[in-house]
């Protein structure tokens, strides 16, 4: 183009002088013939490469394929580059061989009848060897987006059919995939066109079904936050109940072990009782007999016998109360006995072994 443009200023420089010339010496009666045509014959021929060169140089840019029609018959195709082309015979159309942005504004239903405004951005890019075959079947690129266009809303309304409008919301990212991939498999090599990819920018529903959407989510949240809250109560109930076992356990051994501790005292004070007892009765003339005893795991130990033949019964009831007391510690299980009326003014409390 610069190249066209610089031969064409200085063709009109030529032609200009060259007119100048003719004039000048037209003018002067003493100019020869020759001096006087020749001039005339430069502007021609001036004028003629000024009308056939600038507009002859043709310019392919960067990103660019022309297809050149010879006397409107598409031949060849020209890349990025400078070309000379009679322009009287060569026209040269041009196309845009970088990616193209489609953009697509249509309505589309889901499965399920929703409507939806649907906006989508196919990108593509035009085959440059193809370009001869793109000019016969389409003329223009315009006309071949259009197709572009078409082939796109069909496989995609074709697509959202399949799924509810909450499928379509909840699945929105795997959409554009398989929509890319039903196009590229729809917009074939016929069409003289690679698909670059294909992108659903936005699916807009109808405010209706959007604030429909927006209350499901807004129970689902509290529902969430009511099932975590229940966990959480069940979870501290749960850990409380634990300490609270763990408590009884501590103080259920607590007490066991205190009564154990009580019955070992009861058991010593029994013993104690008894041999005191014995002592009694040996110091009131009461025979006492040792008896040897064998218990169940083979073991020996020395006890007493007293024998009340012909002591009064002062005195035997004094050693017998002695020997009470001692069978009643020898038997505590450790618990405080319990009270008993007649529901009179009369108290017992009853000892292990004995009943009422």
């Amino acid at each position: 183009m610069v190249i066209g443009v610089l031969i064409g200023v200085i063709c009109l420089i030529l032609i200009a002088g060259a007119c100048f010339i003719a004039y000048k010496n037209k003018k002067n009666r003493n100019a020869s013939n020759v001096a006087k045509i020749v001039p005339l014959c430069v502007a021609l021929i001036m004028l003629v490469v000024f009308l056939i060169v600038p507009f002859s140089i043709r310019t392919v840019k960067a990103g660019e394929v022309a297809v050149v029609k010879h006397l409107g018959e598409a031949r060849e195709t020209k890349t990025a580059g400078t070309y000379f082309d009679l322009w009287i015979t060569e026209k040269y159309e041009y196309y845009d061989a970088t990616v193209q942005n489609l953009t697509i504004n249509t309505p589309a239903y889901s499965k399920d009848a929703q409507t939806m405004e649907l906006e989508m951005t196919v990108q593509f890019q035009i085959d440059s060897s193809k370009a001869i075959e793109i000019v016969n079947k389409y003329g223009a690129l315009e006309t071949l987006s259009n197709r572009i266009s078409s082939v796109s809303i069909e496989k995609t309304k074709a697509i959202l059919t399949k799924y509810s409008a909450m499928e379509i919301i909840e699945n929105r990212s795997s959409l554009s995939p398989e929509v890319e991939e039903t196009i590229k498999l729809a917009i074939d090599e016929n069409y003289c066109v690679n698909i670059v990819a294909v992108v659903l920018t936005n699916i807009d529903f109808s405010d209706a079904f959007e604030a429909t959407v927006e209350n499901k989510m807004i129970a689902e949240q509290e529902k969430l936050k009511a099932e975590y809250e229940k966990e959480t109560a069940i979870v501290n109930a749960e850990k409380e109940l634990e300490v609270a076992k763990l408590n009884a356990q501590a103080k259920l051994a607590q007490a066991e072990a205190d009564a154990e501790a009580q019955i070992k005292i009861a058991e010593a004070e029994a013993t104690a009782i008894k041999l005191k007892s014995i002592e009694v009765a040996r110091s009131l003339g009461f025979k006492i007999k040792t008896i040897t005893v064998t218990a169940e795991d083979g073991t020996t130990s020395v006890d007493y016998e007293i024998d009340f033949e012909g002591k009064s019964a002062d005195e035997v009831a004094l050693i017998v109360d002695y020997l009470k007391y001692a069978e009643y510690l020898s038997k505590w299980d450790g618990k405080l006995p319990e009270v008993v009326t007649d529901g009179n003014t009369n108290v017992m409390v009853p000892t292990p072994g004995t009943s009422n």
